[in-house]
């Protein structure tokens, strides 16, 4: 057996953490919502760089780092790439596939939120699905739009803008709804590749609205990369402490 520890941000990681036993350590971001149902440790809260991790990593004795973060993490990805190799222990990483385009999908590609609000500068009721970058923007809403943002945490409506606190799963009718109430006629989303966000995009396709993706960014190569749970539990087998 050997101290696992696992980066979460997705709900694959959970998953995971689900299954792991007391000598292991689940970490969390400070705005992720903690499980109180594990058997293993959990850790909040960063760890100081690349640097701090790998220190981190040498105090406890892990011998393997599984980076299950989001897919739009980049810095954390590199970050956990790097300390794995200072600490001179493996890292492996969970990178589920994006999402593809299907028949009848209007989906645009943007690389950065320069090429975002030039992309969007046709439109009158975007719906953004980025998380909290947005809410950065919000005294810049040009006159002729109205913003609704969902993120996890809400705020007060503006005269030009909506923040709705929401977390997934997300369902369709739910979604299909609240597209309806607000008017959308563009949506603006990573490509996460979570099942639980995903219906947003068939409402899409069947209002016909173009949707704006924010490019994935470029992730570090590791000692070992998964696409799926199952895939990456199987691996672990020799790293735990239960079969």
């Amino acid at each position: 057996m050997t101290p696992i520890l696992l980066l979460g941000g997705v709900t694959e990681a959970l998953a995971l953490a689900r299954r792991l036993g007391p000598a292991h350590v689940y970490s969390l971001a400070g705005l992720a919502r903690v499980p109180q149902d594990l058997a293993c440790q959990v850790r909040v809260g960063g760890f100081g760089g690349a640097e701090g991790l790998a220190g981190y990593i040498r105090e406890r004795g892990i011998g393997l780092l599984v980076d299950a973060t989001h897919p739009y993490a980049a810095q954390i990805s590199h970050n956990a790439a790097r300390a794995a190799a200072l600490a001179g222990v493996p890292c492996w990483a969970l990178r589920r596939p994006g999402w593809q385009a299907g028949p009848g999908d209007d989906w645009r590609e943007v690389d950065d939120w320069a090429g975002l609000m030039a992309a969007l500068a046709p439109f009158r009721r975007p719906f953004f699905t980025l998380g909290r970058e947005p809410l950065e923007h919000l005294d810049a809403v040009p006159a002729h739009q109205h913003w609704t943002v969902r993120c996890l945490q809400g705020q007060a409506p503006g005269e030009r803008h909506e923040v709705i606190g929401s977390r997934g799963p997300f369902h369709l009718d739910e979604e299909r709804a609240l597209f309806e109430r607000l008017g959308t006629d563009v949506l603006i989303s990573k490509n996460s590749g979570s099942q639980s966000t995903e219906p947003k995009l068939q409402v899409a396709r069947e209002r016909g609205l173009p949707v704006l993706i924010l490019r994935r960014p470029a992730l570090p190569p590791v000692t070992r990369e998964f696409d799926s749970v199952e895939g990456l539990w199987q691996a672990l087998g020799p790293y735990l402490d239960t079969p």
